[in-house]
């Protein structure tokens, strides 16, 4: 597993005291429920290209605030975010709560512990808006 430096790591945990984050047990019963929200990989592309979880859109970390108004410019949809980790997404959360979006998630634990659990995932590139 990849080594975070100290400042990162602080400025992670300051984001999710800031944040509101789920569980990869919260967002599979969400999905399993069929609820509607919009479920984002802020990955890099090729992370996204290799697999991804179902349904989930690609809008990078390097991108995402720049982007995402254009893709969900309604500021109440539900957002789910999700990285490797769940680290790179919970700083893309707190931009945008920063940006007035009210109903945004991180998943904690990220692709990984989606993997770990033996979770479904799709393969390719296709690499869509979140619309």
């Amino acid at each position: 597993m990849k080594q975070h430096s100290p400042r990162f790591l602080q400025l992670v945990q300051e984001a999710r005291q800031r944040i509101r984050e789920l569980s990869v047990e919260q967002v599979c019963e969400k999905m399993r429920r069929g609820e509607r929200f919009h479920l984002i990989d802020v990955r890099e592309e090729s992370e996204y290209a290799h697999d991804h979880l179902p349904g989930a859109v690609h809008l990078s970390k390097g991108v995402i605030e720049r982007d995402i108004e254009k893709y969900i410019p309604d500021c109440t949809a539900e957002i789910v975010l999700y990285c490797g980790g769940g680290y790179r997404s919970a700083l893309a959360a707190d931009n945008l709560q920063k940006m007035g979006y009210c109903n945004v998630w991180s998943m904690w634990g990220g692709y990984r512990a989606w993997k770990e659990a033996g979770l479904p995932l799709e393969a390719g590139c296709s690499i869509t808006s979140p619309t």
